[in-house]
């Protein structure tokens, strides 16, 4: 018997994963298949969907429960699913009362359960506090997460993540320190900040304490932390603190991935983003100077509703323009009930198209970020399977044994397209 997580979409669902998955082995649910399901897109859900199909028929009498954002999102639709047995919601699934009353639960594997009793589900709106969520680092990995701030308070066309993970709350920063310290004694190297909206930390607290002043006030309450990292920010969000650690703080890393999704300011506009296509070419030079070292990454949606050619051109030349080295290519995804699903749409094989063709830009721009190190010296974190991470997030495979948790010294000679190889 076995309890199986399977977890799509971000960061944060991952951190999430793993502590529902201590909960109900703490509840004693050991024959037990969960999916932890993302909704940032379309297919995202239609994956969910198909992990529920295929875990029930693999094993045709473990119960398998849906939970994440597409659970919160559309739980009739998963409970209308003959191989769900329940539908939890993103807020309930990390309450250790849940997996409790499903152990104790006489008809969980029932397969003839009315749809609506399959539903535990609730208003993820009403939520004003932030939860600790239980530090916890997957079996030997070097890098630990810790989710300081969930929730969104922007209501971009095209997404529906606020709805499905609610308003914006954030952790206390004495709790966020509690939870680095539990993962730095549990071996961890590197720690990884996620949220939802990240940049938004702090706002909902008393003398709002920004990022950046977390992000300091970890550096020096732990100087035994070899590395800070941050997740996804919104460059317009930025605090001076944070530019301040950024310029200042060799141990928080030279890498950021910033929400841009387009290059041209219409569609900016009509996505309801907060910052113009010079806004972020702008920042990306700023954070330069600050930091000679820091890489870029950046999520671009190609084929938003009435982008032109020439609109989606000034999105590819944004890559160039930004300078970025690590790029996420979302083909748009019209999900119900956002503003963006009542647009005009584009035929879906000139989205597809447009996706390529970003996607080929996002690998040039990749393998010159690679080239652009060859032969200079590196201090990789090594993790599993013989890699690491530079500083600036670059993977590098080793071709010798290595073991996880150290920092190495190197130099690679050699690229392979997605990392460099180091002997």
């Amino acid at each position: 018997m076995t309890l199986e997580v399977v977890t799509f979409g971000c960061r944060l669902n991952i951190v999430e994963g793993e502590a529902l998955r201590r909960q109900a082995e703490a509840a004693g649910l050991t024959d037990l298949a969960v999916v932890n399901a993302c909704a940032v897109t379309a297919e995202a859900t239609r994956q969910a969907r198909q992990a529920v199909r295929r875990l029930h028929r693999e094993q045709p009498g473990r119960p398998v429960i849906v939970t994440g954002c597409a659970a919160q999102i559309e739980p009739e639709r998963f409970a209308q699913m003959p191989e769900a047995a329940r539908v939890i919601g993103n807020a309930e699934k990390l309450e250790p009362t849940t997996w409790a009353a499903l152990a104790r639960s006489n008809s969980l594997g029932a397969t003839d359960t009315d749809p609506r009793d399959k539903i535990a589900v609730g208003d993820i709106m009403a939520r004003t506090r932030l939860a600790p969520v239980e530090a916890g680092r997957a079996a030997r990995q070097t890098r630990g997460f810790v989710q300081v701030q969930n929730g969104c308070d922007h209501r971009c066309t095209f997404c529906v993540i606020p709805f499905g993970r609610g308003n914006s709350r954030s952790l206390a920063p004495e709790a966020v320190l509690a939870q680095c310290r539990a993962l730095l004694e549990g071996g961890a190297r590197e720690i990884v900040l996620t949220g939802v909206d990240l940049t938004s930390y702090g706002r909902d607290l008393d003398q709002t304490p920004l990022l950046g002043r977390l992000v300091r006030l970890i550096l020096r309450e732990l100087p035994e932390l070899p590395r800070l990292r941050l997740s996804s920010i919104d460059a317009v969000e930025a605090d001076d603190d944070l530019r301040e650690a950024l310029a200042s703080e060799p141990r928080l890393m030279p890498h950021l991935h910033l929400s841009l999704q387009a290059g041209d300011d219409l569609i900016l506009k009509r996505m309801k983003r907060r910052h113009g296509r010079d806004d972020a070419i702008r920042f990306c030079a700023e954070i330069r100077s600050l930091r000679p070292d820091i890489a870029f990454g950046a999520d671009l949606i190609a084929g938003f509703p009435t982008e032109d050619e020439a609109m989606f051109a000034r999105s590819l030349d944004l890559i160039g323009e930004c300078g970025l080295s690590y790029v996420h290519v979302f083909p748009y995804s019209a999900r119900p009930g956002t503003p963006a699903a009542r647009m005009p749409q584009l035929p879906g094989p000139v989205v597809a198209e447009r996706a390529a063709r970003l996607r080929e830009a996002a690998g040039a721009a990749h393998a010159a970020h690679l080239a652009a190190r060859l032969g200079r010296p590196l201090t990789v974190l090594t993790e599993r399977g013989n890699t690491g991470r530079a500083p600036d997030f670059t993977l590098v495979r080793f071709r010798r044994e290595t073991a996880p948790g150290e920092i190495l010294a190197v130099s690679a000679a050699a690229a392979d397209g997605r990392a460099l190889i180091a002997a």
